[in-house]
C-alpha cells in the first residue's frame, strides 16, 4: 500500500472513531511508549519510541495505535540508521498501525486492574497480520493505562536480515507497550 492510500485509510479510521464520541468517550495519548529488545549471543539491540498515538473508544473497546518507525531511538546511532534503512525501510513503510477491539467488557468508570485481550490487525512493513494481544488495563483517577508485552517474528512481516548479521539479530523481537491515556476534551 502506498503512503497516500495509507494516510487516507488512517484519517478515515480516526474519523470513524471520533464520529462516535457522542456514544462513548475517547481517551488518547500522543506520547505512548513502545520499546523493543532483541537478545543474541553476539549483541543486544534495544530501542524506544515515545511518540506513539493511541485512541481508545470506551463505548465499544475499539483501539487504534499508530507509530512512526523513525521515532524509535537507539543508544547507538549506527543501529538506528540500519534499523531505518536496511530493516524497516522507513522511506517506503514510515508507520506501523494496529487497529483492534478489546474483547472483555470493562467498566471504565471504576478504578481497577483488568486482564484483557485485544484482537485486531497489525500493519507493519507493508504486511498485515491478525493478532491477539494479551495485556492489562489499569484505571485510576480518570486515567487509563494500557500495558502489553508480546513478540513479533521478523518473518511474519517480511523483515529480512542480511546473512552477514543474522547472528546479531533475533528472529523474534520482544515488544513492550505502555500507553497512559487521558479523556479527550471536546473542541
Amino acid at each position: 500500500m502506498d503512503t497516500k492510500t495509507f494516510k487516507v485509510m488512517l484519517v478515515l479510521m480516526i474519523s470513524q472513531l471520533l464520529a462516535i464520541t457522542c456514544y462513548g468517550q475517547l481517551y488518547m495519548t500522543k506520547t505512548g511508549e513502545t520499546s523493543f529488545f532483541s537478545e543474541t549471543p553476539l549483541e543486544n539491540i534495544a530501542a524506544v519510541n515515545k511518540q506513539v498515538l493511541v485512541i481508545l473508544n470506551t463505548a465499544n473497546g475499539e483501539l487504534a495505535i499508530k507509530m512512526q518507525q523513525r521515532s524509535f531511538h537507539f543508544p547507538n546511532k549506527l543501529m538506528e540508521e540500519h534499523f531505518n534503512e536496511n530493516y524497516m525501510e522507513t522511506e517506503k513503510y514510515p508507520a506501523a498501525v494496529f487497529t483492534g477491539k478489546i474483547k472483555e467488557p470493562i467498566d471504565y468508570s471504576k478504578d481497577g486492574n483488568y486482564a484483557v485481550q485485544v484482537d485486531g490487525i497489525m500493519d507493519m512493513h507493508g504486511v498485515k497480520q491478525n493478532r491477539s494481544i494479551k495485556g492489562r488495563i489499569v484505571i485510576s483517577n480518570g486515567q487509563i493505562t494500557l500495558i502489553s508485552d508480546f513478540d513479533v517474528k521478523l518473518a511474519d512481516h517480511k523483515i529480512e536480515v542480511p546473512s552477514l548479521v543474522i547472528t546479531k539479530i533475533a528472529e523474534s523481537i520482544a515488544v513492550k507497550n505502555k500507553f497512559v491515556l487521558l479523556l479527550k476534551k471536546s473542541s
